[in-house]
């Protein structure tokens, strides 16, 4: 497979491919979109979808605050300025409704019927000062807590395309700076999506390049030749334009989780490379003919390098297994990537480096003594009792500290907490009652003839109190709302008379409640006021939190709430992200199922034993209970984005135990003692195993420099088990292997044969 002529096959099919690619360039996509974090196939989603189709999506909005930079936020020329800004973006293609208390009207039911008057009116001094003694039931609504700022409330067209939100959020800025007034905070759909993509591209562009500095900096520090240089550089670089390029081909947009692929896909690659070169190099310096060198090491090293490959990529692929599209993608792309590496790989390098003047090195054995391996079996071998205490302790102290993690996820938690987007989130979260979306799905019940019902109405009251008491938001429109400005514009528009009717008040409101909710363009009735909803915002609390305050909701409401009056149900996207947290225990149990059945299933092929199976996996185990205690200790809590990196770490991780495994099946196979055998396999493959590993931490530790979440605990997390893993490896898998002396003989005698 590996002969020279067929090399130079596989090298001509390599560039052709890569040619193509060239002249036919994918084109290149970005997006993030908030509902690929939500459970799929789960009944929440499914009632939600109809729950959108009832009524409308609960974050099609933008909230704009306004600060007046001389001061007094009710000065007129301020006003006036703003009134001109909402104006102008309520004339934008794409917005729907824009609110703020310059718009805002109370009804008022008179002798000549049905009025409606501006809350605040500031045509003259006079009428401001009056009108803004009024204001204050207004504070944390449409204007701050504070009184420093008032809100403008844009409703976007429903479903908006990701072009045309950008186009629009674009629009809207550039009405802010024809007026010479920057917001105080700004958050939203439309306007995170375009800010993460821009964080996203720079990132892309900063990971991609300091990871080809990375891999040149390795290659001479390791090997010192040109040779061993620019060839894995040249055939990493073509592996990845592969890998990216089937991606884009099918369709893939690049998202926040691919911030981190160009790094995984070109240090995954190095060190299967690293693996062929130091053998190369052994080879060549042990006067073996350059081109029998070659075939020697692919023909030897090919099976257990793509074994290796096989399980990074497998840990990537059992994240299909989740229900979260987003995880599903990345795993899905990051491991056909992998492969797609490795295919390139093997399709280039024998032929380049057939091509190429070959000249051996003592790179790898100046940096790892033979004798420091051999010195530290010898240690091990005297010193396992300690060893397995050692590491027993620190694992339960692990297991300890880890059942103390709280599961505990943001919306926008992939953000550090400086950014500017996260900034201006907790200004609403402080100043406006959250930014977050709340939605509670309300059905008259039976025995109710409408969610128009005094009763029911009742009802209600004491839901939303509750609401606000848990929340400490009141930031809440339902049929509620609208009784309760009937209610008001019965007392001349006083906005002391926005509360809840008393019943000869209620029964005066007549005709005005069947035509409630008809004049406002915001859905809170529908179905002839049998089904409705609470809308609202909260602060985003966390998925832990937010967990407490719903359970907290659901008792009081089946104590408090009669069923036959009010049927409830919390629905919206903030509800859907929050039990994708909650779900990761399940869907990390399916994703290190799938990759432990398939490491088991590969170690049984290769070693054809269930026990030798079992103990493969423990030092692969031990690094993700390790991960736990780390967890613990710089208080890194659980979410979707650091539940997966368990299995992602098991699939990186597992490759030096097969290293080892299937070098010792090698020595065991020429009739060596167990003991011999071993020590081979340290000296042998424990450098290249410490090299990897050293590779692969600086590659991941680079990604610890992400201003994204997700990616700087993929670094973080991933480049500490991976230390671990070497541990392991290199100090227990030699301990756990001595009490198999026995089975050991028998599948030498075996393999022997």
């Amino acid at each position: 497979m590996f002969h020279q002529s067929t090399s130079y096959i596989s090298l001509a099919i390599g560039i052709l491919i890569t040619v193509l690619i060239l002249i036919f360039p994918p084109k290149i996509s970005f997006n993030y979109d908030f509902e690929q974090f939500f459970p799929q196939s789960n009944e929440d989603l499914e009632f939600y979808e109809a729950y959108k189709k009832k009524f409308e999506n609960d974050n099609d909005y933008l909230l704009i605050a306004f600060e007046n930079p001389k001061g007094d936020l009710l000065e007129k020329q301020f006003l006036e300025s703003i009134w001109s800004i909402q104006s102008k973006v309520k004339d934008l293609e794409g917005v729907d409704t824009v609110l703020s208390i310059l718009n805002l009207e109370k009804p008022i039911i008179g002798l000549f019927g049905l009025r409606k008057e501006k809350v605040l009116q500031w045509e003259t001094e006079s009428q401001l000062s009056e009108s803004s003694s009024e204001l204050g039931i207004y504070r944390s609504q449409l204007i701050s807590k504070d009184g420093k700022s008032l809100l403008l409330w844009v409703k976007n067209a429903q479903n908006i395309s990701k072009e045309n939100g950008d186009r629009l959020y674009s629009e809207i800025k550039g009405v802010f700076q024809q007026a010479g007034i920057q917001p105080k905070a700004i958050a939203g759909k439309i306007q995170a999506q375009g800010d993460f993509i821009r964080l996203m591209q720079k990132e892309f562009g900063v990971f991609f390049g300091a990871s080809i500095v990375l891999i040149l900096g390795m290659l001479f520090f390791i090997f010192r030749t040109f040779w061993s240089i620019w060839i894995p550089c040249v055939v990493l670089l073509v592996g990845t334009l592969w890998s990216f390029a089937l991606m884009l081909y099918f369709g893939k947009a690049l998202d926040v989780m691919s911030v981190m692929q160009p790094t995984i896909f070109l240090i995954v690659g190095l060190s299967a490379l690293i693996h062929f070169i130091s053998h190369l190099n052994q080879k060549v310096r042990q006067g073996i003919q350059v081109e029998k060198s070659i075939q020697g090491v692919f023909k030897e090293l090919f099976i257990p390098v793509w074994l290796t490959i096989l399980t990074t990529s497998l840990g990537f692929i059992s994240l299909y297994f989740t229900t979260i599209p987003a995880l599903k993608s990345f795993g899905i792309s990051t491991g056909i990537g992998v492969l797609v590496v490795f295919g390139a790989l093997i399709l280039l390098t024998p032929g380049i480096l057939y091509l190429s003047r070959i000249q051996p090195n003592q790179g790898t054995e100046k940096f790892i003594s033979p004798n420091f391996l051999r010195g530290l079996f010898i240690e091990v071998l005297k010193k396992r009792k300690w060893i397995l205490m050692g590491f027993l302790l620190v694992s339960l102290l692990s297991l300890w500290g880890g059942s103390k993690i709280h599961v505990n996820g943001y919306l926008l938690d992939n953000l550090p907490e400086n950014h500017p987007i996260q900034q201006d989130v907790n200004y609403f979260d402080e100043q406006y009652g959250g930014s977050n979306p709340l939605e509670i799905y309300l059905k008259a019940g039976p025995e109710a003839s409408s969610l128009m019902d005094y009763q029911v109405l009742e009802a209600l009251e004491k839901v939303e109190s509750k609401l606000t008491e848990l929340t400490g938001t009141d930031q809440f429109l339902s049929p509620l709302t609208l009784v309760k400005t009937i209610n008001q514009a019965q007392n001349q528009g006083s906005a002391k008379a926005f509360v809840f009717p008393s019943p000869g008040q209620f029964q005066r409101m007549g005709r005005y409640l069947e035509r409630a909710g008809e004049e406002i363009n915001f859905k809170l009735l529908i179905n002839d006021h049998q089904e409705g909803r609470i809308s609202g915002r909260s602060p985003d609390f966390g998925s832990y939190k937010m967990t407490q305050i719903r359970e907290a909701f659901e008792e009081f409401v089946s104590h408090e709430i009669d069923p036959q009056l009010l049927t409830i149900q919390w629905t919206g996207t903030a509800y859907l992200i929050d039990h994708g947290h909650q779900s990761v225990t399940i869907q990390m149990a399916k994703g290190l199922g799938v990759a432990f059945l398939v490491v088991g299933l590969i170690a049984g092929i290769l070693f054809r034993s269930w026990r030798i199976s079992l103990i493969l996996l423990i030092p692969n185990v031990i690094p993700l209970i390790w991960m736990l205690g780390m967890m613990i200790l710089l208080g890194i809590e659980f979410k979707l984005t650091t539940a997966i990196l368990f299995t992602v770490a098991f699939g990186i991780a597992v490759d030096d135990s097969i290293h080892f495994m299937t070098r010792l099946r090698f020595e065991l196979g020429k009739g060596k003692s167990l003991i011999y055998a071993m020590k081979r396999t340290v000296m042998e493959t424990g450098r290249a195993i410490v090299l990897t590993t050293l590779i692969l931490v600086m590659g991941f530790g680079l990604l610890i420099a992400s201003d994204f979440g997700v990616t700087h605990f993929t670094g973080l997390l991933i480049a500490a088990s991976l230390i671990v893993a070497l541990l392991s490896d290199l100090l227990l898998l030699p301990v756990l292997l001595l009490p198999m002396k026995k089975v050991w003989e028998k599948k030498a005698k075996k393999l022997i044969r």
